[in-house]
């Protein structure tokens, strides 16, 4: 497996667009210390959004965990591209014929989707740790180490999603292409979303048991929005009569779909270059 990682962090070094687009995604990874700093002071009106608890332990791993998911859309970018210039360059074909099976090949890309999400993973919990300890009032082990769940699920999730950006890599070889079939697949999900919610007579609970099913719906529901556990939010749904009641939890069956799909990816990936002539 080494001796595959290697093989591709040669080939993602020496490509110039590819290291900008991992620096850039690591250093907006980041970023997420500057949300410390917004304030706004306008003349009695005083907010300073890390004194709403953000950064409060356990709070901090959902919210920190669902702002850095947003941003593997840069990785997307890499590994799409990876894909694509592999077809380009005909690298593809001269691994081949330098000895590696196509299982090897597929088996490269996928330790390297691996290594993205699992670096991504250590990177954000490292932040959230060294944030949690700067702004949290509370530091005590056994909430510190609350609601750690999320940083599962984080890896869960960039691993189910590089592996879909993996097998639209493959399927299509263009990485423009690609990534345009990317977002159209998401507005196709969006569309089915709301026709089962609006149009078709269903419960809610029929509803969200289907669409669970979904690619790009079943790696969100990993991590759902946290803006509704601030006690801030919460206050202000009172005042308009409304009560927020919703489940944050990180479920097993969650994740457990979420992998099947990434095996689907996977095995999809390998019968798609198996059946190809290179």
């Amino acid at each position: 497996m080494l001796r595959l990682l290697n093989i591709e962090l040669i080939k993602l070094w020496n490509n110039r667009s590819s290291k900008v687009l991992i620096l850039a995604y690591f250093i907006l990874l980041t970023s997420i210390a500057l949300i410390a700093s917004i304030k706004f002071d306008i003349g009695p009106i005083k907010f300073h959004l890390a004194d709403q608890g953000i950064f409060d332990f356990p709070y901090i791993w959902h919210f920190n965990t669902y702002v850095a998911a947003s941003l593997k859309f840069f990785l997307a970018i890499v590994i799409v591209s990876m894909m694509a210039n592999e077809y380009s360059n005909k690298t593809i074909k001269q691994n081949l014929i330098d000895g590696l099976s196509k299982k090897e090949f597929i088996a490269s890309k996928f330790v390297t989707v691996s290594v993205f999400a699992l670096f991504s993973t250590l990177f954000v919990a490292i932040i959230t740790l060294i944030l949690g300890y700067s702004f949290s009032d509370i530091t005590e082990a056994y909430h510190v180490f609350s609601d750690t769940e999320y940083v599962l699920a984080f890896f869960i999730k960039l691993l189910g999603f590089f592996s879909f950006c993996l097998f639209l890599g493959i399927l299509i070889k263009r990485s423009a292409f690609a990534l345009g079939f990317l977002f159209v697949w998401f507005i196709i999900e969006k569309i089915a979303y709301g026709l089962l919610r609006w149009e078709i007579e269903f419960t809610e609970n029929s509803w969200k048991t289907i669409t669970q099913f979904f690619p790009l719906e079943s790696m969100s529901n990993l991590i759902v929005e946290p803006g509704s556990r601030l006690g801030a939010a919460k206050e202000l749904a009172k005042q308009v009569g409304e009560d927020f009641n919703f489940d944050y939890s990180v479920h097993w069956y969650q994740i457990v779909i979420v992998l099947v799909w990434t095996a689907i990816f996977i095995y999809g990936s390998y019968k798609l270059l198996e059946k190809r002539d290179l």
